[in-house]
Formats: C-alpha cells, structure tokens, sequence
C-alpha cells in the first residue's frame, strides 16, 4: 500500500483515513461475518489501530465470538455498511479490522489468507462455470 489510505461508507457520513500499510488482508468465511454482511464472506484489512482516522458517527452490534470474547461490529447507521471489527484481543495486539471493500482503491488489496474455511460455501471451494458479465447484463 504505502501510501495513505482513505475510504468511507456507502453513504459517505463514515470516512476513515489508514496511515501505515495492513498487518494482513484477510477473507473471513465465519458464519458471523456472513450474516453480516449478507453474503459468503467478508475481506478484512487488519490495521495498527493507531494508524486509523475515523470520523462519523458509528452505530455497534455487540456479539460473543468463539473464544468467548465480545466482539464489536461497527457499522454506519445510516446506511447500514459494516466498517469495522473489534475485540478484546485484537485491541490488545493494538489491531482494529476495518471492510476492506470500503477502501476507495479496494482492489489494491490483496488477500494473504483466509479464516473459518469450515463454514466456507462449497461452490466456492470448488471453483465455478458461472456465467460472468463486466456490468449488470441488459434487459
């Protein structure tokens, strides 16, 4: 990455600014950030929390993860993206997990590992012949 990053919600009142590269992009396929995201998976970014700017209001849903601990999902309340994750244990690693897709230059990120792979979909473990169109097809 190098340089500095920006990046908002969906409706723009969340804006963050990420001051030093990720510790790891992750692909996360619990069950938990499926539902929260609404599909098979999340893309994480796992940054120094001290490289992380964020202004706007953040609504959170607290939940228990597996070890036990409480986990934090932010999200924006007005348009309801999910922005960011935090524990216990990733606070004390002095780390927040912020939606990668929420980057203005997402793509630049490149995943270096995937978590919870047991509750990963089996079509995407198997690869697909999925029909693919660059935009939304016509008609």
């Amino acid at each position: 990455m190098g340089a500095v990053k920006k990046g908002s919600c969906l409706c723009g009142s969340v804006q963050f600014t990420l001051t030093a590269d990720p510790v790891a992009v992750g692909v996360c396929h619990c069950r938990d950030c499926q539902k929260q995201t609404g599909t098979s998976f999340s893309v994480v970014a796992l940054v120094p929390l001290a490289a992380v700017t964020m202004s706007g209001e953040l609504g959170v849903f607290r939940t228990v993860g597996e070890s036990g601990q409480e986990v934090e999902r932010s999200f924006c309340p007005n348009c309801g993206s999910p922005v960011r994750t935090d524990s216990n244990g990733t606070r004390q690693q002095g780390i927040t997990i912020i939606k990668a897709g929420l980057l203005d230059d997402a793509g630049a990120l490149q995943p270096n590992l995937q978590i919870y792979c047991e509750t990963e979909h089996d079509w995407l473990r198997k690869g697909t012949d999925i029909v693919r169109f660059p935009r939304m097809p016509p008609g």
